[in-house]
């Protein structure tokens, strides 16, 4: 599929069918297509919680996410998290197959960039990586010819305790993928870029 025809056909759908599943091929082919999001000095913050119990998710539809159906019925759902202190856990990993001097400079530019800063810039830049990984997944999943649905309105710090996360890990939003059992709203109105965009500052 062209890339612009998915940026422009892809549509957050609500209703799955549930007898739907993935292939493990399609899945693994999803994922992957994940990693391949962009972020800063490749430290690929995100880490992906793939929600497959089933009774887990019946437990945070009822008592999380306010009935939304989509928990329980997509064929995949992905809790989206980030690591943010992935720059100091072997940073040396991310560049592995770089020449040495490239691994070198990489690697220690990382630590040098994050030691020193706060904990809101950590989370905002864990943030970044998450919204760049989500919109990957969503995209190929078009490509599929499947649908998705990007998810924040559900309660981050119960499903956070269910799936018990680590400490230094942010919560992101969850994705829902599979065959929509719905045609999309007509596409609501976009901005006009001469309304969203500014010539050198405000």
């Amino acid at each position: 599929m062209n890339t612009l025809d998915a940026i422009y056909g892809r549509r957050a759908i609500k209703h799955y069918d549930e007898g739907h599943s993935l292939t493990g091929s399609e899945e693994r082919h999803l994922l992957e297509a994940t990693t391949q999001a962009p972020s800063s000095f490749n430290i690929q913050h995100w880490r992906l919680v793939i929600l497959r119990d089933l009774d887990l998710r019946q437990r945070i539809r009822d008592e999380f996410a306010g009935g939304q159906s989509q928990i329980t019925d997509a064929s995949l759902l992905v809790l989206f998290t980030a690591d943010m202190k992935a720059w100091r856990k072997s940073p040396e990993r991310y560049w592995q197959d770089s020449p040495e001097e490239v691994l070198d400079q990489m690697a220690k530019g990382m630590v040098r960039f994050h030691e020193n800063r706060d904990a809101q810039f950590q989370r905002d830049e864990a943030q970044r990586s998450i919204g760049m990984a989500m919109q990957t997944l969503m995209l190929a999943a078009h490509d599929l010819g499947y649908q998705s649905c990007p998810m924040i309105g559900y309660n981050s710090e119960g499903v956070a305790e269910l799936v018990k996360l680590p400490e230094d890990h942010v919560m992101g939003a969850m994705v829902a993928i599979g065959r929509g059992t719905e045609e999309p709203w007509p596409k609501p109105r976009r901005l006009p870029v001469d309304e969203i965009s500014y010539e050198n500052s405000f």
